[in-house]
């Protein structure tokens, strides 16, 4: 039915709950061929038109426009209010029982624009759950529906974001892409260029790196263009990863800090301690002197992490960069602890971030002589990594398990993790 059929419907409705023929409804503003038009669907109410009717009916213009109460509206609207508030702090899981609940209330049926905006909240929440198979379905279903652009795109960057996480390369490139494609003519925007930092990412996870150093540097002059703080954030953030990726460690830096000062003023609290892990990654490879500082500020980002909706993977990927720190600084023991409670919080098999936890804790407990677990937690890497599609950073773990059964004498081990990461990189 037609948004007009259910106008009409509703009015028809109300008009016999009420006992009045449609000549006692028209009489005395309108004429009751004109009602009965209106309840057929044949024809559109006008603004005024559905008030007056609103008032003779005795019910609410909302009821007649959305078939639910000015006070089902209210309750509707706050409920998504209280289930966007709980995902900002942080509380993912009841951010996603609220979103959930709120889908199953039959009066958001007929209200298009919160209904979409519910369930993209949802997609959201599953997200930061971990769910990226699920937020990724709901996000295909959003997509194929009418939406505003502004909303196009950031289903697009959540998905392509989504698809990233998951190794599918090949699927966030298109979704990309196609998103940016089809705005190609329009000005850059805001949300345009954070779209652009997500396929960025994508470029360079999959290992096309000149495609990633030309597009980062087309992205950095249209947020230069723009000169807003997002637009600033994500091209510099942009430019730091490719840098990064491409060994120039220091410029990466210098990139990264740039984008950390801005959003720490202007940002979201999880798009902040996302950054902020990244940022300390990054320092933690360039700058090895200074293990102690960065291992101090990624055991405050365990917390930030905590009280910000952050997902699951993103919790994981902190205690594993810390336990990395950890090992560094050469207490074994906290590094076990960190990679173990990592890779608990890595959602399922076939994630690369678990196969680094299992790594890392192999190489930790060779390191104290305890070989037989260093052992077990090297051999279960295989297991990670054989559901992953080929990827660059699928290559490169491959073959820092292979360096690690090298060291455990595992030698048959070894021949096979290399031949593992040959053929992720397409040798």
């Amino acid at each position: 039915m037609t948004t007009s059929d259910l106008v009409g419907l509703r009015i028809k409705t109300v008009r016999r709950q009420r006992g009045l023929s449609q000549a006692q409804l028209a009489h005395p503003e309108l004429s009751d061929s004109y009602v009965s038009l209106i309840e057929s669907g044949k024809r559109t109410p006008t603004p005024s038109v559905l008030e007056l009717l609103a008032q003779k009916l005795d019910c609410s213009l909302s009821y007649l426009i959305n078939g639910v109460t000015a006070e089902q509206m209210e309750d509707i609207e706050l409920a998504l209010g209280y289930a966007r508030l709980a995902l900002e702090n942080g509380e993912v899981l009841e951010a996603r029982t609220r979103f959930a609940e709120l889908l199953a209330n039959n009066n958001l049926t007929g209200l298009t624009a919160l209904r979409q905006d519910t369930e993209f909240g949802l997609a959201l929440a599953t997200e930061a759950c971990g769910e990226l198979d699920e937020a990724i379905s709901i996000l295909l279903r959003l997509r194929e529906e009418e939406q505003p652009t502004e909303r196009r795109i950031e289903i697009a960057m959540v998905l392509c974001r989504a698809y990233k996480e998951c190794e599918r390369l090949t699927e966030a490139v298109e979704v990309g892409e196609q998103m940016l494609a089809g705005n190609g003519r329009l000005p850059w925007t805001d949300q345009l260029v954070e779209l652009a930092a997500t396929l960025l990412g994508a470029y360079m996870r999959r290992g096309d790196l000149l495609r990633a150093r030309q597009f980062a540097a087309e992205v950095l002059n249209a947020a230069d263009a723009l000169g807003t703080p997002r637009s600033i954030v994500a091209a510099n953030w942009n430019a730091s990863s490719v840098a990064y990726a491409t060994g120039h460690n220091e410029e990466a830096l210098s990139f990264a800090e740039r984008a950390m000062a801005v959003q720490v003023e202007t940002g979201q609290p999880r798009s902040v301690a996302r950054m902020r892990l990244t940022l300390l990654q990054r320092r933690l490879r360039a700058r090895p002197a200074e293990v102690e500082a960065v291992r101090e500020a990624l055991r405050a980002s365990v917390i930030e992490h905590e009280q910000s909706s952050t997902s699951r993977t993103d919790r994981a990927r902190v205690h594993v960069e810390l336990a990395y720190a950890e090992y560094t600084t050469g207490d074994f023991d906290k590094a076990v602890e960190h990679a173990t409670i990592g890779k608990d919080l890595v959602p399922e098999f076939g994630h690369v971030l678990g196969a680094e936890a299992n790594l890392l804790l192999g190489k930790v407990y060779g390191a104290v002589g305890r070989s037989t677990e260093a052992a077990r937690h090297v051999d279960s890497v295989r297991d990670w990594l054989t559901p992953l599609p080929n990827s660059r950073r699928a290559a490169s773990t491959w073959y820092a398990m292979a360096e690690a059964m090298d060291h455990l004498d595992n030698s048959d081990g070894a021949v096979e993790a290399y031949q593992r990461a040959l053929a992720c990189a397409g040798l």
